[in-house]
């Protein structure tokens, strides 16, 4: 009889125990970007989501340098998730380029939308075409985002040298537009969703005319030094006040990413309160009408996919592995 007491016990504890981590409140960050961006907002709808949505959890979305940063702080093992390009994030779970030496142990919660490669300049710079950008002042991104390395893979694909052909500036998009309208540069890279707000603040400018710079062309090239993760798009023509005609881009997809510890539980209330809640986000940016359930799958991330993550698609009939 005290052995039954005592296991009887013993499953009481244990189960006030399961009770107690079911409730446990999670501070969660999420790394986005520069405040002129789509992250940033973007980021806050979700933030929004999960705290209203998610019992005991409370999100708050960050401003940061973009994907790089992004993940260098998913790699610090702190409560964070973020949203990062592609391409940046192979980088990390490779522990190449900029994160030489240093994986992240970064695992895919869902592909999100696909990011356009903004080439961009003003009408009386002279810039027309890529190879037009040759002694230009250009701006190829903020330190620590993915549109500097984007930036840097698309110049090397035109046959241009980012270093001795072109005097650089690492701005982030809001930055950059201002430094355009005040002739400081003659154009910019900028890899974003559509519309970004700094962008549209560009080309509604008076006296103002957009150009955008076709390099869909530099796609191919692109892939077969770096791999299968850039695809030829376009930005339509009227999607900025003053285009001509549909720009001819690259682009790459974002990812919503989180450390490989974090909980399956929490991966899994995240995945299923943003496509639960989708609505409320296309209300913050449409781009969040990209979210789908088709476009999630093992070969639209070079990042393998958390758990939680998994468990979410798998009950919606989304096969991952």
């Amino acid at each position: 009889m005290k052995t039954i007491i005592r296991t009887a016990a013993l499953a009481a504890a244990l189960a006030a125990a399961g009770g107690a981590v079911a409730q446990e409140k999670i501070n969660l960050a999420i790394g986005t970007g520069g405040t002129g961006g789509v992250y940033y907002p973007l980021g806050g709808g979700i933030a929004a989501v999960l705290s209203k949505y998610v019992p005991g959890m409370q999100a708050t979305a960050e401003v940061t340098g973009g994907s790089v940063d992004n993940l260098k702080l998913i790699g610090s093992g702190k409560p964070y998730i973020a949203l990062s390009m592609a391409d940046a994030g192979q980088d990390a779970y490779r522990g190449e380029q900029k994160f030489q030496g240093n994986k992240v142990p970064v695992r895919t919660l869902m592909v999100a939308y696909p990011n356009r490669m903004h080439v961009v300049s003003i009408e009386g710079k002279g810039v027309a075409k890529m190879a037009d950008l040759k002694g230009k002042r250009v701006s190829t991104g903020s330190p620590g985002s993915a549109t500097e390395v984007m930036a840097f893979r698309l110049i090397e694909a035109a046959g241009l040298d980012r270093d001795r052909d072109m005097k650089r500036e690492r701005l982030g998009v809001a930055e950059s537009v201002n430094a355009l309208k005040d002739g400081k540069i003659d154009a910019f890279f900028w890899v974003g969703g559509l519309p970004t707000a700094a962008v549209t603040d560009l080309a509604s400018t008076p006296g103002v005319k957009i150009k955008m710079v076709d390099h869909a062309d530099a796609v191919a090239a692109m892939n077969k030094k770096y791999g299968q993760l850039y695809t030829e798009d376009v930005i339509p023509k009227d999607t900025y006040r003053g285009m001509d005609a549909d720009n001819k881009i690259a682009s790459v997809w974002n990812i919503l990413v989180a450390n490989e510890n974090l909980s399956n539980e929490a991966a899994y209330n995240i995945v299923k309160t943003i496509f639960d809640k989708r609505d409320e986000l296309i209300a913050v940016h449409k781009e969040a009408a990209n979210f789908k359930l088709e476009n999630q799958k093992a070969s639209a991330s070079p990042i393998p996919y958390h758990p939680g993550a998994i468990k979410y698609y798998n009950e919606k009939g989304v096969k991952l592995q």
